[in-house]
């Protein structure tokens, strides 16, 4: 069976994924490119006695190209070896994407044209001459729209006939100075024996026009490269000389955009009338209304990931605490029992239990994508966020902050610049999660009076926001020098989502999840659980068990389990660290009970509360425990209370989030720098917070 190998490109949000979902009969593989961790996404079509492979490649403005993902596309399309190249473009931005088309011409390869959402083109009055498009063009030309699946199998026939058929001629051609300048340098790249196709040929002489450092690599071992070079160096200088351009980039993307214009103007009717989109973007991105707009929807979608979330959660939660208990029975007792009811069983629930809040985030953020409301939101944001070095669309992951710092960092995905991303993921631990709402109710109601109450938790949330973008602004003059990405997205039309294609970004960032975090996050929690397990003390077991069977009522015996669970805790490994690293913290006023108490909240924030508990002898409590308030009261003064709280708000998240950076971010120096930074911040400021108060006389 003869194999046909294509290659799927073009800009972002043009409906390529929904080409191939579309695709009928179509066998679906969904994996990452080869070492890695862009979505790859792949079909098999079988027609006769061929079979076609289609690979979706990541989205991508130009083969200038700039993001990881679209540095992907670009290096698949130059060096791997497929037959046909199938680019989309959006009919309603159609000539924004034929510059990229022309970048694809001049490549030389067996190439179709499809234009995705003719249907929305046309209810909007236009109409396209597919005949005249692909006369224009040289190539073939097809008009569809993968929502209403019209046009789809057109594809697979155009590519079986294309396989078949010798390369057409190539009708694009630049103003005739670039083209004595390419001819001329063509010349000299096909003395070399490397080359015999002038198409590839003349392709490669217009990248190195355009300062292509992968093409330049490329032809820098040739024997012809030191002429090439000075041949070269000489048409750049004439060509800028003549187009009064500072970059020949600059005068092809001029001459790119001019052809673009002509060939729409001769094979479209434009729309006459006002578009939905139109009228729709007067309201959302209005210039009063349209950032109140923006905040209310996501305000609607963080409480519906929160609060719809932590239904199924804790259904999660009992049906893990059960299935626990139940293995607990079955199971011989011992250290295997232990290792995997109280290490590895609630390890995995840990993992399952996020997966509702990470599904209906990025349900959420996918339709705010598939219905082109991203596009708008970011551009609304954008101003403010650069003040700080940030991007407009890392307003996502920093708001999703508030709930839970893992799909947080999930969320910056969304971030394409690596610079970016990174930036906004080490800021992301200042956005205090829900988790550490528990320890604040509890130190509030201890130290503050009930009126504060509510100022006093506004600040502290206020405060790490503001804290964040500060970092933000101090990372980007020190460590990500120049300004963040220009702010450059298509603003595509508002359409309908595709279930189909919500269903399965959901399923591929339900899986990523699963298969990356998890392995993390199980690994850490099992290190954590360790540590405060081992080593057994059989003879304070013993003391406490006999002392627990004397003694006569109820509330003896809860009182000696919790003494019992204080003193088994203070000789575990976890309260020998905190033994061991109480002269750090000690400056802050903590003793090595808030110490642990500290460590502890690395596994997760909530904890601390229930190990302040353990270590002040009240046994199982809550936020809203009145004993454990008391004792706090007692034993903590309120300036190390409130460097307690500086500490909770700043330092590292919980291993759950330390977990996902690192399996987001795989390079080590960052992951490190993640580690440590955050942690000596929170010290500082704790530490500046404790002297101001102690001068203060608090």
């Amino acid at each position: 069976m003869k194999k046909i190998k294509v290659a799927m490109v073009g800009q972002p949000n043009v409906g390529k994924s929904s080409i191939i979902n579309s695709i009928s009969d179509a066998r679906l593989h969904v994996g990452n490119f080869a070492g890695v961790t862009v979505e790859k996404k792949e079909v098999l079509i079988k027609r006769g006695d061929k079979e076609i492979d289609i690979v979706d490649l990541p989205g991508i403005y130009s083969l200038n190209a700039y993001t990881p993902e679209e540095q992907v596309a670009k290096r698949y399309l130059i060096e791997e070896d497929y037959d046909i190249l199938v680019n989309v473009v959006d009919a309603n931005v159609l000539q924004r994407n034929l510059i990229f088309t022309m970048q694809l011409l001049d490549m030389g390869k067996k190439m179709i044209l499809v234009v995705n959402m003719i249907d929305e083109l046309e209810k909007a009055g236009g109409k396209i001459d597919d005949k005249r498009l692909s006369e224009l063009l040289g190539i073939p030309v097809v008009l569809a729209s993968a929502k209403e699946k019209r046009g789809v199998e057109n594809i697979v026939e155009k590519i079986l006939e294309l396989y078949d058929a010798p390369k057409p001629k190539r009708k694009i051609y630049y103003n005739e100075k670039i083209e004595y300048e390419i001819e001329k340098l063509k010349k000299i790249l096909l003395k070399s024996p490397h080359f015999h196709d002038p198409e590839l040929a003349r392709f490669y002489v217009i990248r190195l026009l355009e300062k292509d450092e992968d093409i330049y690599k490329i032809v820098h071992d040739l024997p012809i490269f030191l002429e090439l070079h000075e041949v070269l160096g000489e048409s750049i200088k004439r060509l800028k000389l003549e187009f009064d351009e500072d970059s020949v980039s600059d005068i092809l993307a001029d001459e790119r955009n001019s052809l673009a214009k002509s060939i729409v103007m001769q094979s479209m009717i434009m729309p006459q009338k006002e578009t939905l989109t139109d009228r729709i973007d007067k309201i959302l991105i209005h210039p009063v209304f349209g950032l109140p707009i923006f905040l209310f929807f996501m305000w609607t979608l963080f409480q519906l990931t929160f609060q719809v979330g932590s239904i199924p959660m804790e259904y999660i939660d009992q049906v893990f605490t059960n299935f626990g208990d139940w293995l607990k029975n079955i199971l011989p007792q011992g250290d295997l029992n232990s290792v995997i009811t109280e290490g590895v069983v609630p390890a995995v629930g840990a993992i399952v239990m996020f997966l509702p809040n990470i599904l209906i985030l990025f349900l959420g953020i996918n339709l705010l994508e598939q219905t082109g409301y991203m596009a708008r939101a970011a551009f609304l944001l954008d101003g403010f966020l650069k003040k700080f070095g940030l991007q407009g669309k890392a307003f996502i992951p920093l708001v999703s902050g508030f709930g839970c710092t893992v799909p947080a960092y999930m969320a910056a995905r969304t971030l394409k610049n690596p610079k970016d991303r990174l930036i906004t993921m080490l800021v992301l631990g200042f956005m205090n999660c829900s988790a550490r709402l528990p320890v604040y109710v509890l130190l509030i109601a201890a130290f503050f009076p009930a009126h504060n109450a509510g100022n006093v938790l506004f600040v502290i949330y206020i405060g790490g926001a503001l804290l964040g973008l500060l970092v933000a602004k101090i990372l980007r003059e020190l460590l990500f020098k120049g300004e963040p990405e220009p702010f450059v997205m298509e603003m595509p039309p508002y359409r309908f989502p595709s279930l189909k294609a919500l269903a399965m970004e959901l399923w591929i960032k339900a899986k990523i999840f699963i298969k990356k975090a998890g392995t993390f996050i199980a690994a850490a929690a099992m290190i954590v659980w360790f540590l405060s397990s081992y080593p057994k003390n059989p003879e304070l077991l013993a003391e406490y068990e006999a002392r627990i069977e004397a003694a006569v009522s109820e509330s003896q015996k809860k009182a000696l389990y919790n003494e019992l669970a204080a003193k088994e805790l203070e000789s575990s490994y976890l309260g020998k660290i905190g033994k061991f690293i109480e002269p750090v913290f000690e400056p802050l006023g903590f003793d090595w009970r808030l110490s642990v108490a500290t460590i502890s909240g690395l596994a997760a924030k909530e904890v601390i509360v229930s190990t302040l508990a353990t270590l002040y002898a009240v046994g199982e409590a809550d936020e809203t425990s009145s004993t454990l308030r008391a004792k706090l009261a007692q034993s903590v003064d309120f300036k190390t209370a409130v460097a307690l709280i500086v500490i909770i708000m700043i330092y590292s998240p919980c291993v759950a989030a330390m977990s996902t950076f690192y399996a987001e971010i795989p390079q080590w120096a960052w992951r490190g720098f993640y580690t440590v930074y955050p942690n000596v911040l929170a010290w500082l400021a704790a530490f500046t917070v404790y002297k101001i108060l102690e001068f203060v006389g608090l």
